[in-house]
C-alpha cells in the first residue's frame, strides 16, 4: 500500500500535478495563440517532408497539427521517430496559420503548434491495416482496443455518452432517482427460459434479464425511479438488432392513471435527448451522415389491432391472430408514421395479455389487452412499457395464471403486499436507440465490446 507520506510518493505527485498544470487540452489551444503550451496525446498520423515533419495529434478533445523544424534540432530529430498511435507530450509555440493555409473542416485548423521539444511515453507496433480504413465487422471487433480509436468510433460513443447524460439529467430535474438494482438474481424478471444460470453458493441463481422487479419495488420507496444498467438475455441468435448483453435505460413512475402517462414522460424524455444531441453532437451526426429526428408534439398511437389491420390491406398479409409484430411489420409501420403523420416514431399498443409478462395491467376497457405499448423508431422496437399491476392479489393470481409458482416470487411481493400505488414505466435499449439514431447496421457496432452467441472478446467459434 503506499505511503503518501514517503518522499518518492510525493515527489512523483508533484510531478504528475505539475505535468496536468501546465498541460492544455488540443480544444484549449485558440486560447494560447503564441504561447508555448504543452499537448499530450497520440500520434493520429505522421508526415515526413524532410526538413519539415508534419505531425496531426490527438487527445480527448480533438485533433492539432503540429511541425517540427531543422531549427529545433533534438525535437525534430525526436520527430523522425514517431509513428502513429505513439503516445507523446509536446511543447510548442501555437501559432496561427496564414489564411491560406487554414484548415477549415477542422475546429483547429487555424492552429500549427511549432515544435520545440518532444517527449515519448510509449511506442506503438505497426498497426496490422490503417485503423481508419474500411474495414470488415469481424476484424473491427477482433481488434477492438485499436479499432476504438477510429474518428468512427469516438463519435459513435460519444454521441452515446450524452445520450445517458440527457437521459440522466432529464429524469434528475423531474425528481426521479437514480438507482443501482443487482445483475445476480434468485429469478429471472420475466419467468422465463432465456436467462443465463449459474451455480451461486450451491443456489441456482440467474443474471438479470431485466431490473423489473426493483425498480417496482423501489416505487415503493421514492415514488419515481430510474437505471441505466446492464441486462441479459441467453437467446441464441446472431442477428443485426439482438445482443446477449446490453444497457436498459429504464425508468418506473408511481401514481399514474394509466400508460399514457408513461407514454407521454417517454415522449418529453426523447424530445429534451433530441434537443441536447442538436447542442453537443452535431459534428459527429454530420460524420456519420445521420440525421437528428424531430420529437412531434404528441407521437402517434395505435392498437396493435389498429396496425394489424392496416398491414393486412398494405401487404395483403393476414397477421390478425399474431400476438406480436414481425420485423418486416415494424418497418412498414414506420415508413406508415412517416409517411402520415411526418414521425420517425409510433406507439403501438394493447398487445394481448397471453403475451405480456404477468405483471402486465390488464385494460378494463378492452379485456384480455394490456395497457402497456411498444414504441418503434426508424424499423424496429426500441422501447417496451406500460401500467403494471399494483394490488397484491390481482399480481398474485397473474402470476398463477401464468403457471407460475408466487412462492418464488415472495420477496418481490413484499411490496405489494405492504402497499403499492398505481404505476408504470418502460425499458429502452441504449445500444437499438444508437445505432437507429446514427444509421448504423448492426446493433453490434453500437455496443463497446458486443456480447453475442459467437463473441466475449474472441470468436468463441476458433
Amino acid at each position: 500500500m503506499l505511503d503518501i507520506r514517503c518522499p518518492t510518493f510525493r515527489f512523483k505527485l508533484t510531478n504528475l500535478c505539475k505535468f496536468m498544470n501546465e498541460r492544455t487540452y488540443i480544444k484549449n489551444a485558440h486560447e494560447k495563440i503564441g504561447q508555448e503550451i504543452v499537448i499530450a496525446g497520440w500520434v493520429n498520423v505522421r508526415r515526413d517532408h524532410g526538413k519539415l515533419i508534419f505531425l496531426d495529434v490527438r487527445d480527448a478533445t480533438g485533433i492539432i497539427q503540429a511541425v517540427a523544424l531543422p531549427s529545433h534540432k533534438e525535437a525534430h530529430d525526436a520527430a523522425k521517430e514517431l509513428r502513429p498511435e505513439w503516445v507523446v507530450s509536446i511543447k510548442g509555440i501555437a501559432n496561427k496559420r496564414p489564411e491560406k493555409m487554414i484548415n477549415q473542416d477542422s475546429p483547429t485548423g487555424d492552429i500549427e503548434l511549432e515544435i520545440t521539444s518532444i517527449e515519448i511515453f510509449s511506442r506503438a507496433e505497426e498497426l496490422p491495416f490503417d485503423k481508419d480504413g474500411e474495414l470488415n465487422l469481424d476484424t473491427y471487433f477482433d481488434y477492438l482496443p485499436l479499432t476504438l480509436r477510429t474518428e468512427r468510433s469516438r463519435a459513435i460513443f460519444s454521441v452515446q455518452a450524452n445520450i445517458i447524460a440527457a437521459f440522466r439529467n432529464f429524469l434528475t430535474e423531474n425528481n426521479f432517482v437514480e438507482i443501482q438494482p443487482p445483475k445476480i438474481i434468485g429469478e429471472d424478471a420475466e419467468g422465463g427460459a432465456n436467462s443465463f444460470t449459474f451455480d451461486y453458493f450451491g443456489h441456482t441463481a440467474h443474471l438479470a434479464q431485466s431490473p423489473q422487479f426493483y425498480k417496482q419495488i423501489m416505487v415503493g420507496v421514492f415514488e419515481k425511479v430510474f437505471t441505466t444498467t446492464s441486462v441479459y438475455r441467453a437467446e441464441k441468435h446472431s442477428t443485426t438488432r439482438h445482443l446477449n448483453e446490453y444497457t436498459s435505460l429504464d425508468l418506473e413512475m408511481g401514481f399514474i392513471n394509466d400508460h399514457r402517462d408513461v407514454m407521454r414522460t417517454e415522449r418529453a424524455l426523447l424530445a429534451h435527448i433530441m434537443r441536447v444531441l442538436e447542442e453537443t453532437s452535431k459534428k459527429e451526426f454530420a460524420l456519420l451522415g445521420a440525421e437528428i429526428p424531430v420529437v412531434p408534439e404528441e407521437i402517434p398511437s395505435l392498437k396493435l389491432r389498429e396496425a394489424q389491420k392496416l398491414l393486412s390491406e398494405a401487404l395483403g398479409v393476414d397477421c390478425a391472430n399474431e400476438p406480436d409484430l414481425e420485423p418486416q411489420h415494424e418497418r412498414w409501420l414506420c415508413e406508415y408514421a412517416q409517411k402520415t403523420y411526418g414521425s420517425d416514431f409510433i406507439f403501438i399498443t394493447h398487445f394481448p395479455m397471453s403475451k405480456r409478462p404477468m405483471y402486465t395491467f390488464e385494460d378494463p376497457a378492452d379485456k384480455d389487452y394490456a395497457r402497456g405499448f411498444d414504441l418503434l423508431f426508424r424499423g424496429i422496437e426500441i422501447t417496451t412499457g406500460g401500467q403494471r399491476i399494483h394490488e397484491y392479489q390481482t399480481l398474485v393470481e397473474s402470476i398463477k395464471k401464468k403457471g407460475l409458482e408466487p412462492e418464488k416470487f415472495s420477496f418481490y411481493l413484499q411490496a405489494f403486499k405492504y402497499g403499492m400505488p398505481p404505476h408504470g414505466g418502460f425499458g429502452m435499449g441504449l445500444e437499438r436507440l444508437t445505432a437507429k439514431l446514427l444509421g448504423l447496421e448492426n446493433v453490434k457496432e453500437a455496443a463497446l465490446f458486443p456480447r453475442d452467441i459467437n463473441r466475449i472478446d474472441k470468436l468463441l467459434s476458433q
